[in-house]
């Protein structure tokens, strides 16, 4: 089962990463924005390191060849793309000519490994510990937790539902409609949804 964030505990997360050192350079900003796109989007981790300025469009994030070696379009909330837009202002007197959207204090590409070192630092200075059940927070949570809160606010209509499922499917990149479904056993509300929804089709075919 995974991890799955409140609210007060992402916030946690991003006011963590604003305090990284070292003082003054562009890190903090970097793993700060990076957190925040993750909450806000349900990327991949390597999905958000691997965008590129032309990749950062109007209509939203072109995320190119992924896990599954598609392309898609991913939309922005306007809040996370004036966030976004924001950091490239700052980043751009920062990383010169590189066309990487998230770079180092070296002004290198920022790695897989790199940002997961710094994950662990944020970790520790939001105070976020093992639930009951041994389930410990992780990076890839984030993408779970963007899941399971977009399944939650799925309308209560059957033919709307199956829509809902496959625009959820189509956001986050995966390759068969049916790999959201098992995200309505990882919270009680989901669980909850999911009984009261089959108890009212049930009721309403012997009525």
């Amino acid at each position: 089962m995974p991890y799955i964030y409140a609210p007060d505990e992402a916030r946690r997360l991003i006011e963590a990463a604003t305090r990284l050192g070292p003082a003054e350079s562009s890190r903090p900003h970097t793993v700060t924005t990076v957190l925040a796109l993750l909450f806000a989007t349900g990327l991949r981790i390597s999905e958000a390191l691997a965008l590129r300025i032309a990749d950062v469009t109007p209509d939203g994030l072109v995320i190119r060849k992924t896990k599954f070696g598609k392309t898609r379009l991913v939309p922005l909330h306007p809040s996370a793309q004036r966030g976004l837009e924001a950091y490239l202002h700052r980043r751009r007197a920062m990383a010169g000519g590189d066309d990487r959207v998230f770079v180092t204090i070296h002004t290198k590409r920022f790695s897989d490994s790199g940002f997961r070192k710094a994950w662990l630092e944020v970790l520790g200075q939001a105070g976020l510990s093992p639930r009951w059940g041994g389930r410990r927070p992780r990076l890839h949570d984030i993408r779970h937790t963007w899941a399971v809160r977009a399944l939650e606010s799925a309308p209560d209509q059957r033919d709307r539902i199956a829509k809902h499922m496959l625009a959820v499917s189509t956001y986050l990149g995966h390759s068969c409609v049916a790999d959201p479904y098992w995200y309505f056993e990882a919270t009680p509300t989901l669980r909850s949804q999911v009984a009261d929804t089959c108890q009212r089709h049930f009721e309403g075919r012997r009525s």
